[in-house]
Formats: structure tokens, sequence, C-alpha cells
């Protein structure tokens, strides 16, 4: 199937400054109120109670397992898996040095066993790809590829993030391993075309939201699509 192009415009969103002196704001807040621990992307959508569920009801074997955060942020997404008793080797990597001290310190304050480390996967020698590659049972996105697609960098060969993304998501991941993707700025279709440019990955199930009807078409605000590494 060849991929259905798909052309965003950039946007501040995409940009490494913005998401550094958003999370330090976010942190700022944590340190004068600890109950402030800043805001849950997509809530108004329940994404992430919809990812929770999926994990929890179809991969039922996963107390042992490996799982990364992809743009993990705050660390939102881990500490609700975390509280509904997954355990194991739990990491969240992020390229904002302020997202990952945030997050370790929510972490500390909870006295959560997962860990954040600071880390651009787009980075073909970055450490942590480098060094985890084919070792994830699972890897977690929730909105970490829709701001990769509105940056308009590109490394030496002309190549955006969003080409790079999908090669380097799958190195992580072990054979057999899930990538479970949640995104605002892909349709289904669009998300499960670009994934599976990479060659090795192939969707695996669909996480179902409401459909809304509108021009005579129905679709849905958000998608959340597991792919499996084959």
């Amino acid at each position: 199937m060849a991929e259905k192009k798909v052309d965003f415009t950039p946007s501040v969103l995409g940009s490494k400054k913005y998401w550094d002196d958003f999370y330090e704001l976010e942190h700022k807040n944590f340190v004068e109120n600890p109950e402030d621990t800043g805001e849950c992307w997509f809530d108004e959508s329940n994404a992430e109670d919809k990812m929770c569920e999926f994990i929890f009801t179809e991969l039922k074997n996963l107390k042992t397992s490996n799982v990364c955060d992809l743009g993990t942020g705050n660390g939102h997404l881990l500490f609700q898996l975390y509280e509904e008793g997954l355990r194991g080797n739990l990491i969240g990597v992020d390229y904002s040095e302020a997202s990952v001290k945030f997050a370790t310190d929510i972490a500390q304050e909870k006295a959560f066993y997962i860990s954040f480390q600071k880390s651009d996967i787009l980075f073909p020698k970055d450490e942590f790809l480098l060094k985890h590659r084919n070792f994830f049972d699972l890897v977690l996105d929730k909105g970490t590829l829709d701001a990769i697609a509105l940056s308009d960098q590109r490394n030496e060969d002309g190549l955006t993030g969003y080409q790079i993304y999908p090669g380097h998501a799958s190195s992580l991941l072990r054979k057999g391993a899930l990538l479970l993707i949640t995104s605002c700025n892909f349709t289904e279709e669009e998300l499960c075309s670009h994934m599976e440019s990479s060659g090795d990955l192939k969707v695996w199930k669909r996480v179902r939201y409401p459909k809304y009807e509108f021009g005579g078409k129905s679709g849905s605000t958000i998608c959340t699509v597991a792919f499996e590494k084959v």
C-alpha cells in the first residue's frame, strides 16, 4: 500500500524551545504546589484512559515487561499505568531536559519506580536509541508524533522528523512487540499508512472512539492504533 501523503504547516508546537519553556513553567508550578502535576494531553477525548484500558485488556502479560513512553512530557501516562498496577522496567524519554526533570520530581514525590531520561530518538547516534535497539516489549506515544510532524527541521539527508520517526521508533522494539500511538493530527488511515512505511510495522489492533457525523461523513477527533513489529 502506497503511503498516504500528509502535509502539515510548521508550528511552534514542533519546536524544542516551546516544550522547554512549557515544562519549565509546569515544573515551577509543581514546586509551588505538588498537587499540580501538569496537563493531561487529550484528556477531553479520554485518550489516556482508553490507552490504559487497551493495555490491561489486550496485553495481559506486561507486569515484567520493558515499557518506554516516547515524548513523555510530565510522565502522566506512565504514572496512570503505574497507579493501575503496571510494573516492570518503565522508562519515559523526552528531548526536553525540563520535561525529564519535572517527571523525575513527580515520580520521587509519588514514590513511583519509573525512570526518566533525556533522549532525542530522531538523532541516529542518540545514546538511548543505540543502547535500546530491539529491547522494548511496548513503546507508547501520546501526541509525540503529532508534535514531530509540526517541526520543519531536517537532518543532513534532508529528512524531517516525521519521516525518520517510523524506523527509529520501530528499532526500539523487539520482534513481536507493540508500538501504541495516539494522534489527533492524523486520521487513522494516514497514521496506519505512515507507520507501515517503515516496512517492519503492521497494524495489530485499533482502539475505538465515538464517531461524529459531519457533512455526510463520519469520523473521530482522535485515533489510537497498535502496531506490531514483524
